[in-house]
């Protein structure tokens, strides 16, 4: 890491005493959130109220048992990436329970979320990209920055894949998760795939392949729950906070929004660090029914 200019903060959780029920199976959970899209004065978003979907989905999370260990925001969380939207934000997420860390989506703006979240999460200091680790027990969490600011599609430079490659390496034989906004693969979506990870993509393939122990890449962005194989892992696009996109998978189709539950995932590591994916929805569906009262006579 010498050759780095930045070091990498090491934030580290475990052991669990508070989840003596869980056993060795799983001994963390994580859950993910992201593209809230805030906007200032609690605009709505077409038809959405983005504060008021952000304010449920912490409330699930809050009354999930038992009780993720932390939270990752995976970007897009203002609209604008303007300081009103990540007060507004930040107001709602300080009610979460647990840890949380955020990485910008396309929608955000690295100083105005450095200014907003850098207390509580652990940027690496002398990088202008907002990037880090988290060793949460038996994994280790790598948080990419994927944002070129102004534009709505990803990339990784040198730099970014540089920091990546020597915490792979660092990371010996220890599970890894990584968390990126963009997606670095195709979803079948025509006018997302023009907007996903598409500088850099092929360069992030070629180093994952190398390093089998990365159990999972999570993201955001396709405000939908897709799952694709890719350098030898699993990719997991997380369904958004706010609005979902309409899933429409012909050609030429213009993009739109709709008013679908909205969403989160919860990533459910193992002592040996394999994740398993749950995607939840949000909505108060009625109490749940159990089998035995169904066919009990």
């Amino acid at each position: 890491m010498d050759k780095f200019p930045f070091k990498t903060p090491k934030f580290a959780f475990g052991p669990f005493p508070g989840h003596p029920s869980r056993g060795s199976n799983p001994v963390m959970i994580i859950a993910q959130i992201t593209d809230t899209h805030i906007r200032e004065g609690r605009a709505l978003l077409g038809p959405v109220d983005p504060a008021a979907c952000l304010e449920r989905a912490v409330a699930a999370v809050n009354a999930l048992s038992p009780r993720p260990d932390l939270v990752i925001l995976t970007g897009d969380i203002g609209n604008d990436g303007t300081p009103g939207e990540y007060a507004i934000a930040r107001s709602i997420l300080d009610r979460l329970a647990m840890p949380l860390y955020v990485i910008p989506g396309n929608h955000d703006t690295r100083a105005a979320m450095r200014e907003a979240f850098g207390d509580i999460t652990p940027f690496a200091d002398g990088s202008p990209f907002l990037q880090y680790r988290i060793e949460a027990g038996p994994i280790r969490v790598l948080a990419l920055d994927t944002l070129i600011e102004g534009r709505p599609e990803g990339r990784l430079c040198a730099e970014r894949l540089r920091w990546l490659e020597a915490e792979l390496e660092d990371a010996g034989d220890t599970p890894v998760l990584v968390a990126m906004h963009h997606p670095p693969v195709k979803t079948g979506i025509e006018g997302m795939d023009a907007i996903r990870l598409l500088s850099g993509a092929r360069e992030l393939e070629a180093i994952l392949v190398r390093y089998p122990n990365v159990e999972r890449i999570v993201a955001g962005h396709l405000h939908r729950a897709i799952q694709r194989r890719f350098a030898g892992t699993v990719v997991s696009l997380c369904p958004g906070v706010a609005h979902q996109l309409h899933l429409d998978l012909g050609q030429g189709s213009e993009l739109a929004l709709t008013a679908e539950p909205p969403g989160y995932q919860l990533h459910l590591v193992d002592d040996d660090g394999a994740v398993t994916t749950h995607t939840c929805v949000l909505g108060d569906f009625g109490p749940p029914v159990t089998f035995a009262s169904i066919f009990m006579d």
